[in-house]
């Protein structure tokens, strides 16, 4: 258990595991908690909760990073276990997903909210039972045109196409400046920040 005198946060990318799911828009969850983790240059060498963690310090405050590999539609019941076991308040919590309802490269923070239909985000709500924690959205864009909703299991289970792929990198690190911003300084402060440099939106 983690001292009383030392704050817990946790930031939880979404995704798949297995490498035929690695480079899915689906996964972008995965790989900005990856991309803080090289920046830490910490390592996924514990596996408890069902996921993958890496642990940080920043100043008086323990980061973990939380890689369910329980598959999406289960996520929620790492992210569960792994908050009560550190008693992590929902606000403290920062849960990094893909959105269909953001373009490509869009970034945006907030507190709270429904699950939009993310399967990712239902197992949250369903097994945690809280809705009230941070998110991350990055947005994949979605489909249109003819039979666009039936294209979107297809579209978010495929690889990001050779246009989006050049500007992943960049938008990758990006999404984790924020999230180590947020786990530093706190939601309002990095939302402020952010919002005057324009790479997220409220």
């Amino acid at each position: 258990m983690p001292s009383e005198d030392r704050q817990v946060k946790i930031v939880c990318g979404l995704g798949n595991p297995g490498r035929s799911y690695q480079a899915n828009r689906h996964n972008v969850g995965f790989m900005v908690v990856d991309e803080l983790a090289r920046h830490w240059r910490v390592s996924f060498t514990t596996m408890k909760f069902d996921a993958e963690l890496a642990t940080h310090s920043l100043g008086r405050e323990k980061i973990l990073l939380l890689k369910p590999q329980t598959f999406m539609n289960l996520s929620g019941t790492s992210m569960g276990a792994a908050a009560r076991f550190y008693k992590v308040a929902p606000a403290d919590v920062l849960v990094v997903h893909d959105e269909l309802d953001l373009p490509f490269g869009r970034l945006q923070l907030k507190s709270g909210g429904g699950t939009g239909g993310h399967n990712g985000l239902n197992s949250l709500r369903e097994a945690w039972g809280e809705e009230a924690y941070v998110r991350l959205r990055v947005g994949v864009d979605k489909p249109s045109g003819p039979n666009a909703k039936e294209r979107i299991i297809g579209h978010v289970l495929g690889d990001f196409s050779k246009e989006e792929a050049q500007a992943l990198g960049s938008l990758v690190e990006r999404a984790a400046q924020i999230s180590e911003a947020f786990c530093r300084d706190g939601l309002e402060k990095t939302m402020n920040a952010f919002n005057r440099r324009g790479p997220i939106d409220r």
